[in-house]
């Protein structure tokens, strides 16, 4: 999005910047306010969002504008997070989100089974995993893909996958994001080995 959706303040750049940015909305998308509600609507789903009374969403031409009834810190903060929760809404009406995970380890797999997830994941029984409404998984060699139009639902469904069963930092085994790096460490043996020379 001219700013992108999503986009979070850099270093030295306040909140109540970003919120000052326009949403452009491209073509095909509905948007609609009233009273504190904004409703999108696109290809990929529809969102709703209840924005608090410290800011202001208006609808002009192509652009979502928002703006803080106050100078307070409080209504600054409020600014850039409606500003950027409604960009990532734009986003996921338009494209969607998505979060892929990795599962690692010697036996470690997931398939479907319905809409449901089961993971064989070392313990004695299966793991399975129901994604929350409007949030659809899919399942490709060691890779287990989430997406959905709400980002939250998305994150939120992906972390539970993950917490089934997080990487351990000796072997790395267990399912982590596609693009998170596990700080390994030495082993015991390895310790060992290490102190002896």
């Amino acid at each position: 999005m001219p700013c992108e959706a999503g986009k979070f303040p850099q270093k030295g750049e306040s909140m109540s910047k970003i919120g000052k940015q326009p949403v452009i909305i491209p073509q095909g998308i509905k948007v609609e306010t009233f009273d504190s509600q904004v409703k999108i609507s696109g290809p990929k789903g529809n969102l709703s969002f209840q924005f608090r009374p410290e800011v202001t969403v208006e609808v002009f031409q192509d652009k979502i504008n928002v703006a803080r009834k106050s100078e307070s810190k409080f209504a600054k903060s409020l600014h850039g997070l409606t500003r950027s929760i409604i960009a990532n809404m734009v986003k996921g009406v338009t494209e969607g989100h998505q979060k892929v995970l990795e599962i690692i380890g010697v036996g470690y797999r997931a398939t479907k089974q319905g809409e449901n997830l089961v993971l064989n994941i070392g313990y004695s029984h299966p793991v399975i995993i129901t994604p929350t409404s409007g949030v659809q998984i899919e399942t490709k060699e060691n890779k287990i893909i989430v997406s959905g139009c709400d980002k939250a639902l998305v994150g939120e469904v992906a972390a539970r996958i993950r917490r089934a069963r997080p990487p351990e930092p000796y072997k790395g085994k267990g399912i982590k994001y596609s693009e998170e790096v596990i700080r390994r460490k030495a082993g015991k043996a390895v310790k060992a080995a290490q102190s002896s020379t």
